[in-house]
């Protein structure tokens, strides 16, 4: 498989399990062992461990869009600049539904072989998002303002 079947997948995996949901679209887009490098504790590895984190965070954030920003392809790995949006209704993570509508952007970098996913790196803006949905003080907001 070359860059574009790549770009295609990694499109496909933000349009049809972030997006949509489709946890069920993970088993052909990724490899059963795929190795995710930024998973929370206590995730499973593998695929399971992506459809038990993508169900937990979009019953959390029930209307959770990406939009792929910038995407760069190079020999097995695909890069996606992403904008992510949710309105958090449910608990995540230890955090209660706060009811508030965060943006926050991600950098991912998938490893790719045979067509499918093997390995995933993250970088999201956490402390961006935290502030948003009022968990944690945002930088340079006075003492005991939380968004």
């Amino acid at each position: 498989m070359g860059t574009q079947e790549n770009k295609a997948s990694a499109r496909r995996f933000m349009e049809e399990v972030i997006n949509r949901g489709n946890v069920a679209a993970i088993d052909e887009l990724s490899s059963p062992n795929i190795v995710d490098h930024t998973a929370p504790p206590g995730v499973p590895a593998g695929n399971e461990g992506f459809k038990m984190f993508i169900t937990t965070f979009r019953a959390a954030f029930p209307d959770l869009h990406y939009t792929v920003d910038d995407e760069i392809a190079e020999g097995d790995k695909v890069v996606q600049r992403t904008t992510a949006r949710g309105t958090m209704k449910g608990d995540f993570q230890g955090m209660p539904a706060s009811g508030k509508t965060a943006t926050w952007s991600e950098i991912h970098i998938t490893r790719f072989e045979n067509g499918k996913a093997i390995e995933h790196w993250g970088v999201v803006d956490q402390m961006g998002m935290l502030a948003q949905l009022g968990f944690v003080q945002a930088p340079g907001q006075p003492a005991g303002v939380a968004g």
